[in-house]
């Protein structure tokens, strides 16, 4: 049997059939895949809180909580560069909705990994803190990535989008200079074995020239 491309069908027809794809992709997005995503980013919290509760966080609890909110800090901060790559993939409007949960979890573990590393570290004397920071490269960084995402996440409502206009978009470009130092963070914290926080660097290139690439292939 022969396909009948788009040209062939109706126009009535095919813009039916495009609105139906449209309203399954809605329902898809808001009663499964947005619920899903939610609980997948409670799990890192809830898996220290039930580690505390058990005590099974090993000989040094402070060092793991320290460990799981930094990791997965920069986990769904670079996930969240992967949703629009893969909304044009899958030509799915609605995964961008995910990206300001995302973000707001990214900003999440980020305030967790600080407060943690505040109170466990430096047990909140500020002066340690800028100590920290003039003398330790990768706390400099992490502290960095840690300022910028405040006014992302300031400016994450759809108000705010609205209200700023094209100073919001200018804005939300600190989440590039955000994941490369948190990837640096990472890269010199680790300081002797460096593949995971090099696999992070590779993805984050990747995932830079395929905007290059779709911003050369706009204009």
């Amino acid at each position: 049997m022969l396909s009948r491309s788009p040209e062939c069908i109706p126009e009535w027809t095919w813009h039916a059939t495009s609105n139906h794809t449209v309203q399954i992709n809605e329902k898809l997005f808001e009663n499964i895949l947005a619920p899903i995503a939610l609980l997948l980013l409670m799990l890192p919290v809830v898996s220290i809180i039930w580690g505390v509760y058990t005590n099974t966080l090993g000989a040094n609890p402070p060092e793991a909580i320290l460990r799981i909110t930094g990791d997965w800090a920069l986990r769904i901060l670079v996930m969240g560069l992967m949703i629009s790559p893969i909304r044009r993939l899958l030509d799915w409007p609605q995964l961008l909705s995910l990206r300001r949960m995302f973000g707001l979890f990214t900003f999440y573990y980020t305030s967790l990994h600080f407060i943690c590393y505040f109170w466990f570290d430096l047990s909140f004397v500020l002066e340690f803190l800028i100590e920290d920071i003039i003398d330790r490269p990768f706390i400099a960084f992490g502290f960095a990535a840690f300022v910028l995402l405040i006014p992302l996440v300031m400016t994450s409502t759809r108000a705010q989008m609205r209200q700023l206009g094209k100073i919001w978009g200018l804005i939300h470009l600190l989440v590039y200079p955000t994941v490369i130092f948190s990837v640096l963070h990472f890269w010199l914290l680790v300081k002797s074995d460096t593949t995971e926080p090099l696999i992070y660097a590779v993805i984050v290139t990747l995932l830079f020239l395929e905007r290059i690439w779709w911003r050369i292939r706009g204009t």
